[in-house]
């Protein structure tokens, strides 16, 4: 997944993280393991200013300089938060999580915990796989995607949050999609009409459903069981008369001259809206 929006959401966080800093404090990210440590606000602000100049593993090491340095200075809790944005910007996500699990047993009740639990969300996000690969790393998102919910409904962070768990549910739905063409291929219909189905049942809202209703009928003729592909058909018909999928699931039925006369021509433009008729007809 890319990093899409988080650089702008964070911006009154930083601006926020950046208030209490002395306007004069600057300096370059120098290795501090050379004689006694810099001030805590030079740190910081050499952290911020590598940050500013896109050198994050930099940054990030002037932030760890400051919490393993000043560990008990107030600077050192924005200085965590930041240490985890740079590796979270570096893609060194497993590392982001371990310094947002750590915040987060330290400082449960911090001011800026929402976002805490958001960015560690996002952590997992990033990492998700496509459909070819195993999508354990997209449950885990959206275990973490729903823990933002759950703990901070109201916030901007889980309205964002409620749209990624939507692209991890189409991305789920694909996954089963593959699965279940690749035993339709393999003529192994039982079990490919087990992952159309799964579809249909637990990723109503997502836009592989057509094509899963479209997949079920082709296996039920494949077995000859035409009755439940005209079920299945209508079912299409009904919730998505436009769609491409059931002008060909159509079109397959008319070259068997099977089609019921009950099932609707297909229509231009628009679609119903999914999962009304199946249960109701199954």
């Amino acid at each position: 997944m890319s990093q899409t929006s988080l650089p702008v959401r964070i911006l009154p966080l930083l601006c926020c993280l950046v208030a209490p800093l002395l306007s004069a404090c600057g300096g370059s990210d120098k290795d501090q393991n050379a004689g006694p440590p810099q001030p805590v606000e030079v740190l910081y602000n050499n952290g911020l200013d590598a940050m500013n100049a896109r050198r994050y593993a930099a940054a990030n090491d002037q932030f760890n300089s400051l919490e393993q340095n000043y560990p008990f200075s107030s600077w050192a809790v924005n200085a965590q938060i930041m240490q985890a944005y740079s590796q979270y910007l570096q893609n060194k996500y497993a590392d982001a999580i371990g310094t947002l699990d750590r915040f987060i047993q330290l400082h449960p009740v911090h001011r800026d915990i929402a976002y805490i639990y958001y960015l560690r969300a996002l952590c997992y996000y990033e990492q998700i796989a496509d459909i070819e690969r195993d999508q354990r790393g997209t449950e885990q998102a959206m275990a973490a995607l729903q823990e933002v919910i759950t703990r901070f409904p109201n916030t901007a962070f889980a309205s964002d949050a409620r749209l990624k768990i939507d692209l991890c549910r189409d991305h789920m739905a694909g996954k089963e999609m593959e699965i279940g063409r690749y035993y339709q291929k393999q003529h192994l219909y039982q079990a490919a009409i087990g992952r159309f189905q799964r579809v249909v049942d637990e990723y109503q809202t997502t836009n592989h459903v057509p094509e899963a209703l479209a997949r079920i009928v082709e296996v039920y003729l494949a077995l000859g069981l035409r009755d439940q592909a005209n079920k299945t058909a209508a079912v299409l018909g009904y919730n998505d008369p436009g769609s491409q999928w059931y002008v060909d699931t159509y079109n397959q039925l008319a070259a068997i001259g099977d089609v019921p006369s009950d099932l609707p021509a297909p229509s231009k433009g628009g679609s119903g809206v999914l999962g009304r008729a199946w249960h109701a007809l199954f």
